[in-house]
């Protein structure tokens, strides 16, 4: 359930008209419901409940400060994967003890700043970084809590940019690796092995690929109990899919159910990485039409947002519902939603059936939560557009729109050009 729907034939963000907020503060923007968000979280949270569980919420799909504010208010932690994460988890108040840090290219100037700020767990996904690890440890005069981050080689049937489980993805050890990788972990002096992480894929919409990956980190846990290694934590990551078109993802309390009983009674503290399935359905995208136009084959809508703004459609070949933000139109025309990019892969919506858009109407690409604003760019020397959040009748400028001075903060012009 979301908070964005039509009231007299106007598109509202919970007590607040869309239009309103593009009158206010221009287009494009993206707009995100508080509602949405810690409904989403609470419902996920409420899945667990009797389970021993940390939820930290997946960072890269959401970095807004306040959007991580709002879940540290709920009892979040957060899964990072850079210094500049950590950097923004803390700043928004969510407690070094609930950030689990993930990655495969982990600086040791990061590593550093992650052990000093005393965060949870590292993910380890190499035998590299377990070294490099144990000696920025040994330095500082700590240790460093890790799980390692396992390939369970999983099909889990999901766009293959997005499969992160599978033999020949760059993430985590192999499986059959894992004993040799966890014999290192356990002879390191500044390494403290509390857990045991895996991470298959994200938008997923069937169960079968988590229960069958969590049947293999069993097994795993069963032979390093018998190295002697006490496991504490074991993280299966995030991955749980939305809504975007058609799909028909499972709901938190049946993920839950299947995790709680693939799991028996192990004694141990699962950590869950959730991200777009929290925060995905809580935003949207909000743009304006400029020019009309047709060719013999196709007809085009040509709106102020871009691949910039919003990349997956043209990454990912992504689905995002393109709705009206005033019901104006009878009339449905095939057509395609495309940004001033100058690249053809400049689209939001291809070869769809919508509304007859005219210059001068707002549209709202749906489902824009998630890996939207946090993958966006200046391409094209195109200023990142506003953020804002809406709490009942309550508006709020989360991240103000760039202005063209803000493209070029801290470039400068050498003086042998001068």
């Amino acid at each position: 359930m979301h908070y964005f729907v039509y009231k007299n034939d106007h598109l509202y963000c919970e007590d607040v008209s869309v239009s309103y907020v593009a009158e206010q503060i221009g287009t494009p923007f993206y707009l995100y419901s508080y509602s949405t968000i810690k409904r989403h979280f609470r419902v996920f949270e409420d899945a667990f409940n009797g389970l021993d569980h940390l939820t930290c919420f997946s960072v890269k799909s959401n970095s807004n400060l306040a959007i991580l504010r709002l879940l540290a208010s709920e009892g979040g932690g957060a899964d990072i994967v850079s210094g500049g994460e950590l950097f923004r988890a803390i700043k928004a108040g969510i407690a070094p003890d609930k950030i689990v840090y993930s990655g495969v290219g982990k600086t040791p100037e990061d590593m550093e700043l992650a052990l000093k700020s005393g965060i949870f767990m590292f993910n380890v996904e190499s035998n590299q970084e377990l070294q490099t690890l144990d000696k920025i440890a040994k330095d500082i005069g700590c240790k460093a809590p890790i799980a390692i981050r396992i390939n369970p080689d999983v099909e889990s049937k999901t766009h293959p940019y997005v499969v992160t489980g599978a033999s020949e993805n760059k993430f985590g050890i192999q499986i059959e690796d894992s004993l040799s990788a966890y014999a290192l972990a356990k002879r390191l002096k500044h390494i403290d092995v509390k857990g045991i992480s895996c991470h298959i894929g994200s938008q997923l919409t069937e169960i079968d690929p988590f229960v069958e990956a969590l049947q293999k980190l069993k097994e795993l846990l069963e032979a390093l109990k018998k190295m002697g290694l006490d496991i504490k934590f074991l993280n299966l990551g995030g991955g749980l899919g939305i809504t975007y078109n058609d799909e028909k993802p499972p709901h938190p309390l049946e993920y839950a159910g299947a995790l709680r009983e693939t799991m028996g009674d192990n004694n141990v503290t699962l950590i869950l990485e959730p991200g777009r399935v929290i925060t995905g359905n809580a935003g949207i995208l909000v743009t304006r039409v400029l020019y009309t136009k047709s060719t013999k084959n196709k007809r085009f809508v040509i709106v102020d947002a871009g691949m910039n703004d919003l990349i997956r459609p043209a990454l990912y070949n992504s689905f995002h519902a393109v709705q009206p933000v005033e019901m104006t139109h009878s009339e449905m025309l095939a057509a395609d939603l495309v940004g001033p990019v100058c690249e053809t892969g400049d689209f939001l919506a291809k070869d769809r059936e919508m509304p007859a858009f005219k210059p001068g109407d707002l549209v709202a690409v749906m489902s824009a939560g998630a890996y939207s604003f946090s993958m966006a760019s200046n391409y094209n020397s195109r200023p990142r557009p506003a953020e804002v959040m809406v709490k009942g009748n309550l508006l709020s400028v989360i991240r103000s729109r760039e202005a063209y001075e803000d493209l070029i903060s801290g470039e400068t012009i050498p003086e042998f050009l001068e």
